[in-house]
């Protein structure tokens, strides 16, 4: 009789409903490669998903015969050139907008504050996207305009996840996000978190703005899920959020 496994396996405690084992057990196997882990052994692979050598192994067959997992000269794995075709075709399916714009809208109803979405230009930021906050009292900020860089939580998001060294950003990076108070202005405070797309680089930072008397600490996690959301949407993992 085949073994039962002592554990359950990923794949087995995140079945699809009506959906094939195999394909859930090969999928899962998709999951773990990622910017930390872009190679991995056949043992480091077993161990993330819980599943035998021997059931890796023949997963790891059909991945390879797919383009989706490719086989090293020193006989560790890594994702296949059949990703990068698929990231392409799905990357040109859509415009940035579709995605940030919906989870923006979400965070400002949430919260009642207003949501930016900031990216590098050059030596400042652009905000390229804004939802205002419906309350009467707020910054007025407009999609367009240039910031300062090195003041309030946005362009700090961005200084750190492009590599900035030293404090603040090391402890930005840890968090996954800053919040600040009368950094870019006087009286208004701000919460930020950084985006990414499916390869793990940073696209922008979401950033949420408030009077500093408005200030809550409940929206940080408002606005860590709004970027974890967005990081989705651009076919991103959220595991990059992990301390």
């Amino acid at each position: 009789m085949p073994r039962k496994p002592v554990k359950q396996s990923v794949s087995d405690i995140d079945a699809a409903p009506g959906g094939a084992a195999a394909v859930d057990r090969a999928l899962s196997i998709l999951s773990v490669f990622g910017v930390e882990t872009e190679t991995l052994s056949l043992v480091q692979i077993a161990e993330a998903t819980g599943l035998y050598k021997s059931t890796v192994l023949r997963l790891l067959a059909s991945l390879e015969h797919g383009r989706l997992i490719q086989r090293l000269d020193d006989g560790r794995y890594s994702l296949g050139v059949e990703i990068a075709r698929l990231y392409s075709a799905y990357s040109h399916s859509f415009a940035l907008s579709e995605v940030v714009m919906p989870a923006m809208s979400r965070l400002v109803e949430v919260t009642r504050e207003s949501a930016s979405f900031h990216v590098r230009q050059g030596d400042q930021r652009l905000c390229l996207y804004r939802v205002d906050s419906p309350q009467p009292i707020r910054d007025h900020i407009r999609a367009g305009t240039l910031l300062p860089l090195n003041r309030g939580s946005g362009g700090r998001v961005l200084l750190a996840f492009e590599g900035e060294p030293g404090e603040p950003y090391e402890q930005i990076r840890n968090d996954k996000q800053m919040s600040s108070n009368g950094d870019r202005q006087e009286g208004v405070s701000g919460i930020s978190s950084p985006v990414f797309d499916a390869t793990g680089k940073l696209v922008g930072a979401i950033t949420l703005t408030m009077p500093s008397t408005r200030f809550k600490e409940t929206h940080k996690d408002a606005v860590l899920s709004a970027a974890k959301e967005m990081t989705q949407g651009l076919g991103g993992s959220t595991r990059l959020y992990d301390k």
